[in-house]
């Protein structure tokens, strides 16, 4: 698939190896030393003639530029998209004109709130941005892993950031929402009724990018070729479907390895795991628009799959890692105003804004205009314009105009026809006063929080009460814990009374009134719609020299199960080198463990027995080699098995939350 990825083969040319080079300056001149700066004798001073070490440092100094102010920390990859079909029934977009169509993509993945230094398993929203590299110009699809937002319209944005991020009297804490002024931002706008219920659900831990859900988060256009248009909303669904950590695993993933999900994604491209995710729309015709019980404009809503269902348009396959991070996924710019013919916007208010920042964003991050020519942000089409200079500037634009109209150059570059493949904006048709306010089908705040909740398993459920216990509970002003329980007892009393009792502070208010019942909505929960898988698992196998190796790893290395040797001390095992010490491997890391190994000593036995308690408690699989090795009180645990058969259909479940007796 890589093989014919036109993106791959542009990048080539900016590409370079510098092994088995002669050193040289960035002009080209090559070096005698790199050790020692120019002085005065040995023991004198360095002196400014020393233009080597001047460019060195100079470029040292100046090798950071500044981080995003919101995704931050974030990871990426180049892959492939592939349409399923002819969708020109609903979109004139080249890319999903023709089965089969192939087209380069980088995704980046990313939390929000962090800074670049922070843990990835942090309870956060995470980003989902896609770069499509079209025949027709570069299209953005800029989303998150939840498919709404916590305001309605993008004036505020600054002020939830400005919330959830680091408290800026002290700079604490760094990369959560568990404290004040985040809270207070909650209760005090009540927008952020459904996006909170979401945020403390499993959602907000996925258990990797590989199997996390991606959303469009706003309402676009679809436009055929007829100049009918469709309300549109975009959604990818990982192919191995959505899972997720629990939240104790989480916070020890972060300590143990901070680096969890892009390590997870590296590692799984590096071995031929290729990342899979269908591309999916709802529709909904634009005479349609005032149909449902909610406002299709409003960005905190979902549209319920049950009744606008989706369509699935192609699949994404993300096949091979960046040759520099910095180059690729620190620099690429996305912006959901680069569109193509097909694809057009709504007047969801948060969109609107949205359309303005990111160029914005772009032009203090990355120096300035031209950051369209990295090489990761250039289209494979070509680009032809009247716009010159600036900085960081790579294009040599060879005559005399740059201006239009013209008559030295004959009037070029020229603009062209809509049936040329020229852009035109859906003509809606707009009439009103300018206002600042808001449609009074924006201001149903709590309908669909209550039909998330009502949706969740009894897991998720209790989940979700133990995920605002401790959010609330990190809150230091008791008066914004007592607001936050008074203000989801509108979604759910009995949820708030138990949260209430947990944080120390009073029942919900009697005259706070619960919101009528909705529809659940099987779609958004995560328990509901589990696919059970093998392929990219992680294993961890407790060893020693009498272990037998080949009745346990074969069978899951046969299933794609990547497995590591873990035992008391480094050296191998017949043909196999021990992977890990019980010092240096820790269970937080692995989808299921094999105990398949007793030690004399004491201390590895208490190590062992961790493991097997975190995992046991993680609602993890786990096995021992035989029934021998199977520890009595684990003995008949849902997922607690002995056999190495047991053990794989254990692992292709997943999490075993019918366990009692568990603590994740």
């Amino acid at each position: 698939m890589e093989n014919n990825n036109k993106k791959v083969e542009q990048l080539k040319q900016f590409t370079t190896k510098d092994e088995g080079q002669p050193l040289t300056t960035n002009h080209g001149l090559k070096l005698t030393n790199d050790e020692h700066s120019l002085t005065i004798g040995e023991r004198g001073p360095t002196i400014m003639e020393d233009f080597h070490f001047r460019e060195k440092m100079t470029h040292f100094d100046h090798e950071r530029i500044p981080e995003r102010v919101v995704h931050a920390r974030g990871s990426g990859a180049h892959g492939v998209f592939e349409s399923y079909g002819d969708a020109s029934d609903i979109t004139m977009a080249h890319f999903l004109g023709e089965k089969g169509r192939q087209t380069p993509v980088f995704v980046r993945f990313s939390t929000v709130a962090g800074s670049r230094g922070s843990a990835e398993t942090v309870r956060d929203v995470r980003g989902f941005a896609t770069k499509f590299y079209t025949e027709e110009g570069n299209y953005d699809l800029v989303g998150n892993n939840i498919p709404i937002f916590f305001i309605q319209d993008a004036i505020k944005f600054p002020d939830l950031i400005h919330a959830v991020k680091p408290e800026p009297h002290n700079e604490i804490p760094q990369a959560q929402s568990a404290h004040d002024t985040f809270w207070d931002f909650v209760v005090s706008n009540e927008e952020t009724a459904h996006m909170t219920m979401w945020k403390m659900s499993d959602r907000a831990i996925p258990r990797s990018f590989r199997t996390m859900e991606g959303f469009g988060v706003n309402t676009f256009r679809f436009v055929n070729a007829k100049g009918e248009a469709h309300f549109v909303k975009f959604h990818w669904k990982p192919v191995f479907g959505a899972h997720s950590l629990v939240w104790d695993e989480a916070q020890k993933i972060a300590g143990k390895d901070p680096d969890y999900n892009r390590r997870d994604l590296y590692d799984n491209i590096e071995a031929g795991n290729y990342p899979e995710y269908e591309l999916a729309v709802q529709l909904i015709a634009q005479e349609d628009e005032f149909k449902f019980d909610f406002d299709i404009l409003d960005p905190t809503k979902i549209w319920p799959e049950e009744l606008i269902p989706l369509r699935k348009l192609g699949k994404m396959t993300l096949n091979r890692n960046t040759d520099n991070f910095f180059a690729e996924t620190e620099q690429i710019a996305f912006h959901v105003g680069h569109v193509v013919p097909g694809i057009d916007f709504s007047n969801d208010p948060l969109l609107q804004g949205r359309l303005f920042s990111y160029t914005d964003t772009q032009l203090i991050r990355l120096g300035g205009p031209n950051f369209h020519e990295l090489p990761i942000n250039r289209p494979v089409c070509p680009f032809h314009n009247n716009q010159r200079d600036g900085y960081g500037r790579m294009t040599i634009n060879k005559g005399r105009v740059a201006y239009g109209k013209n008559s030295l150059q004959n009037n070029t570059p020229h603009v062209v026809t809509q049936k040329e493949g020229g852009y035109a904006h859906y003509q809606e048709k707009i009439e009103g006063r300018k206002v600042r306010a808001r449609s009074l089908s924006f201001e149903d705040h709590y309908s669909q929080a209550r039909q998330f909740w009502l949706s969740q398993t009894d897991v998720e459920k209790q989940h979700i009460i133990n995920a605002f216990s401790f959010e609330l509970g990190k809150v230091e002003t008791i008066e914004i814990r007592k607001a936050a329980v008074d203000m989801f007892a509108r979604v759910d009393r009995a949820m708030a009374e138990q949260i209430a009792q947990n944080i120390g502070v009073t029942p919900p208010d009697e005259s706070i009134q619960q919101v009528a019942d909705q529809q659940p909505s099987d779609a958004v929960s995560i328990l509901k719609n589990q696919v059970p898988f093998l392929k990219s698992k992680k294993v961890g196998i407790i060893v020693n020299t009498h272990s037998n190796l080949e009745e346990l790893v074969t069978p899951l290395e046969n299933e794609g199960v990547t497995v590591e040797l873990i035992s008391d001390k480094q050296g191998r095992i017949g043909e196999r080198e021990i992977d890990h010490t019980l010092e240096t491997a820790d269970p937080v890391l692995y989808d299921g463990l094999i105990v398949a190994a007793t030690f004399d000593s004491v201390v590895p036995k208490r190590k062992v027995q961790r493991f097997a308690d975190e995992i046991f408690n993680h609602y993890k699989a786990l096995g021992y080699a035989s029934a021998e090795l199977l520890d009595k009180d684990y003995a008949h645990a849902p997922g607690v098995v002995a056999g190495i058969t047991e053990f794989v259909e254990a692992l292709k479940k997943g999490r075993h939350f019918d366990r009692t007796d568990a603590t994740g």
